[in-house]
């Protein structure tokens, strides 16, 4: 049986609490159960656009180091452009995964991380309509909130975490574990233990730990 690490992603914070995380992890599940292969790990980029390189994608990070440091070369998504959006990035990832002897997996386009010539150019293809269907959609949000700012005068985005009633204090606990040198994953895991609740979601991450301590200046 064949180990492999699953990376999924969503692009915007309101689709944490969404289907797009269980709806990844579902169609990633079921191809390993019919490959006889054995899921060791989940990375979860939470909100996180993915026309974002690896510098700015911490699971994917996550990942790569785990991918170097136990054995597992084998990384299954959902399709690719859970990985990326824009072709470039796209492209870029699945050969610098490649070029350490790693193998991704697409599960709805299971032929397309191939080196053959004609799935290459598939891939390419498919990569370039993701990267303008993004392209299209950034078009209609910008052009909706030009008009709501023009209507009521402002167009408020999601609140950064800390702004909403006991997240300070949740800040506060983070920054004090972080500063005796604890992990980000083992904070997570002391979070979810002591019960406290996350903004959205079920439990505490590495990757949401990581980016609230880094918008602190706590890392």
């Amino acid at each position: 049986m064949r180990k492999a690490f699953a990376y999924l992603r969503v692009s915007g914070k309101g689709q944490l609490e969404g289907d797009g995380f269980p709806r990844q992890l579902a169609a990633i599940k079921k191809h390993a159960a019919t490959n006889d292969i054995r899921l060791t790990k989940v990375f979860r980029e939470e909100g996180v656009s993915g026309a974002k390189d690896l510098e700015n994608r911490p699971a994917l990070q996550e990942l790569l180091v785990a991918l170097h440091s136990n054995g597992t070369k084998l990384v299954l998504v959902e399709r690719l452009d859970r990985l990326a959006r824009d072709l470039m990035v796209q492209e870029s990832i699945i050969a610098d995964l490649k070029r350490h002897g790693f193998e991704i997996v697409s599960v709805a386009e299971p032929d397309l991380c191939s080196d053959d010539p004609s799935r290459t150019l598939m891939r390419q293809m498919l990569g370039a309509f993701a990267q303008y269907e993004r392209s299209i959609i950034v078009q209609k949000l910008r052009g909706a909130r030009q008009r709501i700012r023009a209507r009521e005068g402002r167009c408020e985005g999601r609140k950064p975490y800390g702004a909403r009633v006991g997240e300070q204090e949740i800040i506060a606990h983070m920054k004090a574990l972080r500063a005796i040198g604890m992990a980000v994953d083992k904070i997570a895991t002391l979070l979810n233990r002591d019960r406290y609740p996350p903004r959205s979601g079920r439990q505490w991450h590495a990757t949401s730990v990581y980016r609230i301590l880094k918008a602190s200046d706590a890392l």
